[in-house]
């Protein structure tokens, strides 16, 4: 094994910043940039996102969509290890930190059994949804831009309707729908 692509864990760092991403929490390019270190492909969702398309600011966990290529998924997976990911629950611990716990092993085909895992990597928080829209990650991709945060890190960003598309995901646990009702005339 290449020892110098041997990535172990998320190294923080002060990052030179592109103009117009000065806002962004320096713990989130950390984990943009370790994502990068060890080739994840994979589409940016969440509140990061939407802070990068200059949307609400408010804090949170980086959230991705990987491609969903086994490959892809296996580079995740090891990261993943070797970052020693735990699981962390949507709850303060006894310490005021993200209460976690312990993680089993997770392989490509856990990550992609279509669910969100909610993980912890040292400082860090990092959301990985692998709940694909109805036209899947290809689709995700296509509407996606490409966004330059560092010299370093070049990322692609779900579009605003996405990136609501997710939040409401999280926020309900059901993808958003439109309703469409006749009032009959009496």
């Amino acid at each position: 094994m290449l020892l110098k692509r041997r990535n172990h864990g998320i190294e923080r760092r002060p990052a030179e910043v592109s103009e117009g991403f000065a806002h962004l929490d320096t713990g989130a390019l950390d984990v943009l940039r370790w994502l990068r270190s060890n080739r994840i492909e994979f589409v940016l969702v969440g509140p990061v996102a939407a802070a990068i398309r200059g949307q609400a600011r408010e804090p949170g966990p980086v959230a991705i969509v990987p491609a969903p290529y086994r490959r892809n998924l296996e580079r995740l997976a090891r990261a993943l290890e070797r970052a020693r990911a735990a699981l962390r629950l949507d709850g303060v611990g006894i310490d005021g930190a993200a209460d976690t716990r312990s993680l089993t092993k997770l392989t490509a085909e856990r990550l992609a059994a279509g669910q969100l895992w909610t993980l912890r990597c040292g400082a860090h928080d990092l959301d990985i949804d692998a709940r694909l829209p109805i036209g899947g990650y290809q689709e995700l991709l296509y509407e996606a831009s490409s966004f330059e945060l560092s010299p370093e890190v070049r990322v692609e960003v779900a579009s605003p309707e996405d990136i609501e598309h997710y939040a409401q995901l999280r926020r309900t646990g059901t993808a958003p729908e439109i309703r469409i009702t006749r009032n009959a005339l009496a």
